[in-house]
């Protein structure tokens, strides 16, 4: 089973995806795809971790989500759009090496038997991006989140911390 939970920046996503694999799974796992940047952004990470509780398993995986021991699990990949980020700089910013990397990645996920809730953003739905590498980034993240709806069984999209299911049923 493959679920896409999206929306805006704060709309409520990843909280609403964790509730969802509690619901399913006492032990689910939580993949973080984002990179440390910096010690703010550490911090801001253990906190996460901390606010999750013991009942989760953890792993921080910044490309390669596939190659984890997630068969048969209840698995909350939080989120694309971080994911993307790495693939992009992996990629030197080529939009067709980038779009093909994570496209296998999902579709080597779906393959596996579990459940999968992935978490994105809709950046599209806000402020145009100043420079041109953003602008294509806000088109990969378009495309991507595309992607994942098609093959996705449920699409929710959070809109204020209410989830409006867009596809399939919750």
């Amino acid at each position: 089973m493959l679920h896409l939970v999206t929306g805006g920046a704060r709309s409520g996503k990843s909280r609403y995806a964790q509730e969802q694999a509690l619901s399913l799974s006492t032990q689910p796992v939580y993949v973080a795809t984002a990179k440390v940047w910096d010690e703010d952004f550490a911090q801001r990470i253990q906190r996460h971790k901390a606010e999750r509780g013991a009942a989760w398993i953890n792993y921080e995986e910044e490309l390669y989500v596939s190659r984890l021991p997630l068969d048969g699990q209840t698995v909350v990949i939080d989120c694309v759009t971080l994911w993307l980020t790495n693939f992009f700089a992996l990629h030197a910013y080529d939009m067709d090496k980038t779009l093909s990397a994570i496209q296998e990645e999902i579709r080597v996920l779906q393959q596996k038997a579990g459940v999968f809730i992935i978490v994105t953003n809709e950046i599209g739905m806000g402020v145009h991006a100043e420079t041109a590498v953003g602008r294509r980034f806000t088109d990969l993240q378009g495309w991507v989140n595309q992607y994942i709806a098609r093959m996705a069984d449920t699409v929710v999209l959070m809109v204020a911390g209410i989830p409006v299911v867009i596809k399939g049923e919750a």
